[in-house]
């Protein structure tokens, strides 16, 4: 089969390797659309001790079943694959199981024609449904496990407050997306790329700035999302946030930096560090997608696989406009 193959730090070949072998109770899935995630790039920068190369990058995926229960069928990709048995398995927070692996981690990825999976990380939807839309299922459900917590957290309801989102990316966007679904209609999102930029704002979905031009409000925020996740956005968000809200950390972007506990402690913010999604997230988020809740979508830049490479660079060089790219086997 062919595949993108992560070979060294700034590498990434497209060439041919050998099929999946399925063990038991997996199956095999035929990749119809897979999303460049912020972590592969970090692999791909060598900044991720985890993804040791030569690896098949790639986690947020839909295809179809080739071999396994109904075969034909559309599907999307659950890549978190759990024990289910451990106290978070059991307690519903599978996103949090000490035995967890993910593809294009620590098994092989979607950047190729087919992928092994086990069975009980599809899940199967409407052959109508646009393949390249289910793709986003993965970052959709980081962002809507990050809005469930925050709501959870918060005195009143989101849909009472407001909220600010650090970052136009996928993760930021799908934020405002769900935020919009809870109900929240003061959102306000920042995002430091000009092409990044127009596209949200195209969107017409939220307030859009740039932080450049024009600085975040002291205490306005009922809940901030940090979709970048370095220090002077963790700085932002604990000055932005208003006493007694919510910082929701969802970006990886650097570990240090930023966290000012005192001015935390006296003004009693939460700070919680969203890791993904659960299950439950996941169908949720992709049910959404499904039934047309989680709009507008027109703004993926699809591309062939064979063009990883070249795709891979510009989204380093900055010079994309979309939040996603979404590559196509």
């Amino acid at each position: 089969m062919k595949a993108l193959v992560y070979t060294a730090p700034s590498t990434v070949v497209f060439r041919n390797e050998p099929p999946p072998k399925t063990v038991s109770e997996e199956v095999l899935v035929k990749v119809d659309a897979v999303g460049i995630c912020g972590s592969d790039l970090h692999a791909y920068l060598g900044h991720d001790s985890r993804r040791v190369p030569p690896i098949i990058l790639g986690h947020e995926v839909s295809g179809t079943v080739v071999e396994g229960p109904n075969p034909g069928s559309k599907t999307v990709i659950n890549p978190l694959i759990t024990c289910g048995s451990c106290d978070d398995c059991l307690d519903g927070r599978t996103n949090l199981c000490e035995n967890r692996q993910l593809i294009g981690m620590n098994r092989p990825g979607a950047f190729a024609d087919l992928i092994s999976i086990p069975a009980t990380n599809l899940v199967n939807i409407p052959d109508s449904i646009s393949s390249v839309d289910l793709a986003m299922t993965e970052p959709a459900a980081v962002s809507l496990h990050a809005v469930r917590l925050a709501d959870r957290v918060l005195a009143r309801p989101i849909s009472e407050g407001s909220a600010l989102v650090i970052g136009g990316g996928v993760i930021g966007l799908f934020c405002v997306y769900f935020l919009r679904d809870y109900g929240c209609t003061e959102i306000t999102l920042t995002e430091t790329n000009p092409l990044r930029r127009k596209t949200v704002e195209d969107t017409q979905t939220c307030k859009v700035i740039d932080v450049e031009k024009h600085s975040v409000e002291s205490k306005r925020y009922d809940a901030v999302f940090d979709a970048v996740g370095i220090k002077v956005t963790r700085e932002t968000s604990i000055d932005a946030v208003k006493n007694g809200g919510v910082v929701l950390h969802l970006g990886l972007g650097s570990a240090k930096g930023g966290m000012d506990a005192r001015s935390m402690t006296l003004s009693e913010i939460t700070f919680i560090g969203a890791y993904t999604y659960t299950a439950y997230d996941f169908v949720a988020a992709a049910r959404k997608i499904a039934n047309g809740a989680i709009q507008p979508l027109n703004w993926v830049d699809e591309r062939p696989l064979s063009d990883g490479a070249a795709a891979f660079q510009e989204l380093i060089d900055g010079r994309v406009a979309s939040p996603k790219i979404i590559l196509r086997p």
